[in-house]
C-alpha cells in the first residue's frame, strides 16, 4: 500500500508541475501588433475608414504608428527612460514633440490612479486565449481590456494606460474624443520577428517643433 500510495503521489507531483510550466507566461522582447478600429457612433466611424493602429516593441522600447486619411501620428516611447516623442504629419505639415519622463505623465494624468478589474470573461484573438480587465479611471469612466496572459510584452505603448495588466492586450476601449461613445481596437494580425532599431530612431530634421 504504501508503495502505491507513493507512486500516486508522485504522479500527482510531476502533473502538477507539468500544469505551472504549462500556465507560465513567455515574455516577448519583439512584437509587431496591428489594430482596426470600430465605433458605434456613424459620424466618428466615417472617419475611421481605413484608419489603423500598429504598435512596434524591442526591450524597452516602443513606437506606435497611427493612420487614417490625412493624418499620421508615431508616438516612440523609451520605457527605460521614461521619455517620449511624438510626431505628426497632417497634409504636408510635420511636427515633432519631445516630453521628458514628468511631461508625459502630464500628458497622461487621466489615468493617474486608475483600478484595474481582472474579471473571469475569455474571448479568443488571433488563436490567443484572451482574459478581460476592466479599467475605472477617476472620473468614473470605465474601458474594456482583453489580453492575452500567456505573452507579456516587454514594453507597453503607454505604461499610464496598460499598466497593471498581466498580458498582451489586443483588444480594448479608448474614448472617441468629445464623443460618449468609444472606439474599440482589435488586433488583426501579430508578428513576433525581431523588429528592427531602426523603428525607434528620431529624425533630426523634416520636423517643426
Amino acid at each position: 500500500m504504501a508503495y502505491y500510495k507513493n507512486f500516486i503521489l508522485s504522479v500527482l507531483f510531476m502533473l502538477t508541475g507539468y500544469l505551472c510550466i504549462s500556465q507560465k507566461s513567455t515574455v516577448i522582447g519583439d512584437c509587431t501588433v496591428t489594430y482596426s478600429l470600430t465605433t458605434s457612433d456613424p459620424s466618428v466611424q466615417s472617419k475611421l475608414a481605413g484608419a489603423s493602429k500598429t504598435v512596434y516593441i524591442k526591450g524597452q522600447k516602443s513606437r506606435t504608428d497611427f493612420l487614417s486619411d490625412g493624418f499620421r501620428q508615431t508616438t516612440i516611447y523609451d520605457k527605460k527612460a521614461g521619455m517620449a516623442v511624438v510626431m505628426k504629419e497632417i497634409g504636408a505639415e510635420k511636427y515633432i514633440s519631445k516630453y521628458t519622463q514628468d511631461e508625459w505623465k502630464s500628458q497622461n494624468k487621466k489615468y493617474e490612479n486608475k483600478t484595474v478589474s481582472l474579471i473571469n470573461e475569455t474571448k479568443t484573438i488571433l488563436s490567443y486565449t484572451c482574459k478581460k480587465a476592466v479599467i475605472t479611471t477617476r472620473d468614473g469612466n470605465s474601458y474594456s481590456f482583453y489580453y492575452a496572459p500567456s505573452i507579456v510584452p516587454s514594453a507597453t505603448e503607454n505604461p499610464f494606460q496598460f499598466s497593471d495588466i498581466p498580458g498582451l492586450v489586443l483588444e480594448y476601449e479608448s474614448s472617441a474624443g468629445s464623443s460618449d461613445k468609444l472606439i474599440v481596437f482589435t488586433a488583426t494580425s501579430i508578428n513576433l520577428s525581431p523588429v528592427p532599431a531602426s523603428r525607434f530612431e528620431i529624425p533630426t530634421t523634416g520636423f517643426r517643433l
